[in-house]
């Protein structure tokens, strides 16, 4: 296979840089590695607080927990959430005891149909759940409006696009109360396995924090700790717990990862997104039979094909296997035609922009090692099988 999905991103110097950490510490759990990895992530996002975990669903779970506790949301409460997103973003909201309303996608950034969007509102709505889908930011500015207007709170899940930014040019993940990005093998950047939550909320960061690691004291600001000592003074402070928590924390060594790929985002995001506009300029001649999701703020996930009839993208996309180029379908595919979602009673066919997705669209790798040549093989086989 010429093309995959993701190659190895970690360069010699990131690996350089972790064996030379090994030789000069004795600490590999959870330390200064990782607050120095949090610090220069919100630097890079523009925020005042982020919290690295082991993976970007640790930290969409962490994130519903926190709020559902803060904002005393009841059991059966419900989360607005898209008809297509990852996995473990309904699934966090079921874990807490939530229930997730879906709402159907539109067809030019792949997020909220904006107008069923605040159709879905009931008098049990506490927040909506953006997924800004394969690098295409959502806009958050149509989101925010009916979320003020309803009183709701708005979280962004990031985890496919970092750097992008909305209509008015700014990150994603700084237009609601806090964020969540990945670092899997396959994102912009990777500690192989890893997330982040971010925000500008004091309060939020504090919780955060806590739930990341058991619900310990011990892990908020040190200047902190003297109230709670005071406050619980019949418990030791190295075991006081202040919540209910999870042992999310991530180590030292995928940290070490995490600061020197960093330094390399805003180049692949570039790349990333050179690569993209040549794909959109070999894709123009076939807009009778191809939908171009163009979008100025894109930060690129990958390279997506949606075919506007159905049955084709089938047929095309096993002839993109056969040259050797990986394919996946659209992230989840309609969500509501998955098994773990059956018990909730809901018609996928009630989601008619997620089943144009679900049956006509699949996407192939984009990244730092997609060029000229793999450009031109992909150009030569969409020639040949649209006859153009």
């Amino acid at each position: 296979m010429f093309w995959k999905l993701q190659e190895n991103i970690l360069t010699k110097e990131d690996l350089k840089n972790l064996v030379d950490y090994l030789y000069t510490t004795e600490r590999y759990t959870q330390f200064t590695q990782v607050k120095q990895f949090e610090e220069d992530y919100s630097k890079w996002q523009g925020c005042k607080y982020s919290v690295y975990v082991n993976s970007g669903s640790s930290a969409n779970l962490i994130l519903i927990s926190v709020l559902k506790d803060l904002h005393g949301w009841k059991e059966g409460d419900e989360i607005i959430v898209p008809s297509i997103t990852w996995v473990t973003n309904i699934s966090p909201v079921m874990q807490c005891g939530l229930k997730p309303i879906f709402v159907d996608i539109n067809l030019q950034d792949l997020s909220f149909d904006y107008d069923k969007l605040e159709q879905s509102i009931t008098s049990r709505t506490k927040g909506i759940f953006v997924t800004h889908l394969i690098g295409l930011p959502a806009d958050m500015h149509k989101i925010n409006e009916i979320a003020k207007k309803h009183n709701l709170v708005v979280m962004e899940d990031c985890c496919e696009s970092h750097g992008a930014r909305t209509n008015l040019g700014n990150k994603i993940g700084n237009a609601s109360v806090a964020s969540t990005f990945s670092f899997y093998w396959g994102h912009h950047i990777t500690t192989i396995e890893g997330g982040m939550l971010c925000t500008d909320d004091e309060k939020l960061y504090h919780s955060f924090l806590l739930k990341r690691s058991h619900g310990f004291a011990r892990e908020l600001p040190a200047h902190t700790h003297e109230e709670h000592k005071q406050k619980h003074p019949e418990i030791d402070f190295n075991f006081l717990f202040l919540t209910d928590g999870f042992n999310f924390r991530n180590d030292e060594l995928h940290a070490t990862l995490g600061i020197s790929q960093l330094k390399k985002l805003d180049e692949y995001i570039r790349i990333r997104n050179e690569n993209y506009q040549k794909f959109l300029e070999i894709c123009k001649p076939y807009t009778d039979e191809l939908r171009l999701l163009e979008n100025p703020g894109i930060s690129s996930f990958c390279l997506p094909f949606v075919f506007k009839n159905s049955g084709k993208s089938k047929v095309f996309q096993k002839m993109l296997q056969d040259a050797g180029i990986e394919t996946r379908p659209m992230i989840s595919g309609n969500l509501l035609r998955q098994p773990f979602l059956k018990h909730l009673g809901l018609k996928h066919e009630d989601f008619p922009n997620a089943e144009h997705i679900h049956h006509n669209s699949f996407y192939i790798g984009n990244n730092q090692f997609v060029n000229a040549h793999r450009l031109a093989s992909l150009k030569e086989i969409m020639q040949k099988y649209f006859g153009k």
